[in-house]
């Protein structure tokens, strides 16, 4: 299973043939591999040059997401003790299908971005605070029903700021006792252990 970035999209050259699912156009990755698609399929995920498309091992295909996750970690006192804890910062999606659900914040790189330089940019606008990239933790490779969420995972500190909420419904932070305590978005739910041993 591999993520490809679509470098051009040109229309398939068939003759009179008849296709039963419409006209075809073909995708050219960034490592000039191709796969055929339909024009409808297209036109319905939003597929442009840019974009991202996830493959499977059997061949078929989802629309890909690429975003970025802060694990945004202090340690600060807890309720259940005296001594600063370790814990990490979980937000509430307030849009979308997926609202909700618990997740790491973070969202979409742009184009020409690092995915570090897009957390760093990513936070600053959703909740109105400077962080410190400290390390890669992972990459989550998840399949939603209607695409594919591919999703560069940091451990990050507060450098400024207070966590200001702009598009979140809540937000807690979690101690490792705490982690399951939240109704997790499938996806970061997979990296739940990683995070565990941060703590």
């Amino acid at each position: 299973m591999s993520i490809y970035k679509i470098k051009d999209i040109i229309e398939a050259d068939y003759g009179c043939e008849e296709h039963n699912d419409g006209p075809h156009a073909i995708l050219v990755f960034e490592n000039d591999d191709k796969l055929e698609v339909t024009e409808k399929w297209i036109a319905e995920q939003g597929i442009k040059e840019g974009k991202f498309i996830w493959i499977r091992e059997d061949g078929s295909y989802l629309k890909a997401v690429r975003v970025v996750g802060a694990i945004i970690m202090a340690e600060m006192n807890g309720d259940e003790s005296a001594e600063p804890q370790k814990m990490i910062f979980a937000t509430q999606r307030g849009y979308g299908d997926l609202k909700d659900g618990w997740e790491f914040p973070g969202g979409k790189i742009e184009a020409r971005e690092s995915p570090e330089e897009a957390i760093v940019r990513e936070i600053k606008e959703e909740l109105d605070t400077l962080i410190k990239v400290e390390k890669y933790v992972d990459t989550i490779e998840y399949d939603y029903p209607e695409f594919h969420l591919s999703m560069d995972c940091f451990l990050c500190s507060v450098v400024e700021g207070d966590l200001v909420l702009k598009e979140h419904e809540a937000a807690r932070w979690l101690t490792k006792e705490k982690i399951d305590s939240v109704d997790w978005l499938p996806a970061d739910v997979t990296i739940l252990d990683k995070v565990r041993d941060l703590l």
